[in-house]
């Protein structure tokens, strides 16, 4: 009768514990699908299930990182220059955006964190106009184009990113 009791005290307790094991067990993996992996630039996974076809921006998004590689351009320490590789990017970012007139971007520029605030914001500000130029320069309307420094607010030293808007 006692051991009856004991195995009916656990299953009322257990009736109050979270059913999911990993969030009880972080360690712990469940089998079937694999967790998420990040998407590009490191940020979450584009919407729906895997495999699932991506519609209006994604699917342009997804369609311009396939074809022009990155949306990243990379700059050295405290500099503004455009190197041969950003020059590549570019040039294969301007033949997408030249293909797709309707899209607009946004030029993001970034500072280095270790800079002070005004500097980063500076240097993140020559980033973006430097890219925003050479895209122009290959024949880009600049009504299609903006940009903004996030400086130092954000994390991403050495680079500018192209991000589709709509």
């Amino acid at each position: 009768m006692a051991m009856r009791n004991i195995f009916l005290a656990l299953a009322a307790a257990a009736a109050f514990l979270p059913t999911n094991a990993s969030a009880q067990f972080p360690h712990f993996v469940q089998r079937g699908a694999p967790p998420p992996q990040p998407g590009p630039l490191g940020r979450p996974p584009l919407p729906g299930p895997p495999g699932a076809p991506l519609f209006g921006i994604d699917a342009e998004r997804a369609d311009f990182l396939a074809r022009s590689g990155s949306a990243n351009v990379y700059f050295g320490s405290g500099s503004t220059i455009l190197g041969a590789p950003a020059k590549a990017t570019l040039g294969a970012q301007a033949q997408w955006l030249l293909a797709h007139p309707d899209i607009v971007v946004r030029i993001e520029g970034y500072g280095d964190p270790r800079d002070t605030r005004d500097h980063a914001l500076a240097v993140g500000a020559g980033r973006a106009d430097a890219v925003r130029d050479y895209l122009v320069l290959l024949g880009v309307p600049a009504l299609q184009l903006s940009d903004v420094s996030f400086g130092e607010e954000r994390p991403g030293p050495g680079r500018a990113v192209t991000v589709l808007v709509r």
